[in-house]
């Protein structure tokens, strides 16, 4: 069981933070104010395409780089179609992955290419790749990163992968001792790709691209406010504000003891669920199910009905109303998370009624999401963000008895 108290804790949470994962939650705003200020120094801002690309291929490796394109496929909608090349390898180390573009890729379409690392082999061979078969390269990474290098080699545009503002670290002079403030921002860096802020810094360049395409419609100002937003829900759901005012410590712990069920509603919500149930696997090493409304309704309705239903019999005890409870084990209930990017407009379809139907009907609470009033990308933030956090809570609050 989750230690609630704990959640009210800053110092305790501060101590439990190594990976930097609070900090990179609170600094996503300042993230994208950073990455539209690199893409502007890039070019992309004054970037005149000659017509659209007839497909859009994205390649990276990671959750971040899944969720950018799971996002931005359904940000351009029927305008283009957004293909992720999954990576192929023995491991997952960077070393070992490799990427490869479909056989009808060329001169018409636009690889775009997004890492928090930029020492993968795999992403600079297709690279290459993409330019001798014709392909128009843009590529988001570390600065200085053999793979920026490589990508401008090949007449590609690179812009830097926004970093975090407390600036990068340094290695220490030869001889010194690394300090604990080295180790932890080396920390921070290995976990780059779990980040919560590495989304954000690896997207806003890639959201200018495709306003300057068409695709979507994301100006300065849209951009603006989404910074605005995450630094909002940075503010609501900060370490320091508490359980019972706070929308992702209080998700963290209707969660905590749950087998979260995440049922999404509209167009931009869905890619939000996606990501919040990797992040929970990723970052809290807690499992999670996602599906979209109203499909998730018979897709998930025998599981609501099994043993994850508060009346399900899951351990082989029966009925012995007299056994002794003492030693036995803390079942895994599941739990509804009913993400909606806009609330129910009067006389408006929504699946959201029969969801909450379904789920009370085998006894099973939800837990409910939705932004404030706002435009799409807006929403889109709020949703991320409040998701973001929640799963960052779970990642460090301790258990009871650990």
């Amino acid at each position: 069981m989750l230690d609630e108290s704990l959640l009210d804790a800053p110092e305790a949470l501060a101590v439990a933070d190594r990976r930097g994962l609070l900090r990179g939650a609170a600094e996503a705003g300042a993230r994208v104010r950073t990455a539209v200020r690199h893409a502007t120094e890039a070019g992309l801002t004054q970037l005149k395409p000659d017509g659209r690309p007839r497909a859009i291929l994205i390649a990276g490796p990671g959750t971040a780089a899944t969720a950018v394109a799971d996002l931005l496929g359904t940000l351009a909608g029927a305008g283009c179609p957004v293909i992720r090349l999954a990576p192929t390898g023995v491991a997952p180390a960077a070393g070992a992955l490799r990427w490869a573009l479909p056989g009808w890729a060329g001169p018409l379409d636009l690889l775009l290419i997004a890492t928090p690392d930029g020492t993968e082999p795999g992403l600079e061979l297709l690279a290459e790749q993409a330019y001798r078969r014709g392909c128009t390269v843009v590529a988001v990474a570390p600065a200085r990163s053999p793979l920026a290098e490589g990508v401008e080699g090949s007449h590609g545009l690179t812009v830097a992968m926004a970093t975090s503002p407390y600036g990068e670290y340094e290695a220490p002079h030869d001889g010194e001792r690394a300090s604990e403030s080295y180790e932890a921002r080396r920390l921070d860096d290995e976990a780059a790709a779990s980040a919560p802020a590495t989304l954000w810094a690896l997207l806003t360049p890639l959201l200018i691209l495709l306003d300057r395409t068409g695709l979507i419609t994301a100006p300065a100002e849209t951009l603006e406010k989404i910074a605005d937003r995450l630094d909002h829900v940075a503010e609501r759901c900060g370490p320091v504000i508490a359980t019972y005012s706070n929308p992702a410590k209080t998700l963290a712990a209707e969660l905590a003891e749950a087998l979260p069920v995440i049922w999404t509603e509209g167009r931009i919500a869905g890619p939000v669920g996606r990501r919040f149930a990797a992040a929970l696997a990723e970052l809290a090493g807690h499992p999670a199910v996602a599906g979209e409304l109203p499909e998730s309704l018979p897709a998930h309705g025998a599981l609501l009905a099994g043993n994850l239903a508060p009346s399900g019999d899951g351990d082989g005890s029966g009925d012995d109303f007299f056994r002794d409870r003492v030693e036995d084990a803390q079942q895994l209930r599941a739990r509804v998370v009913l993400l909606r990017d806009r609330p129910i407009d009067a006389g408006g379809l929504s699946a959201a009624p029969a969801a909450r139907e379904l789920a009370h009907g085998h006894d099973i609470a939800i837990s409910e999401l939705e932004p404030e009033d706002g435009d799409e990308l807006e929403a889109l933030a709020e949703l991320i963000a409040v998701t973001d956090f929640a799963a960052v809570y779970l990642a460090l609050a301790p258990k009871d008895g650990s």
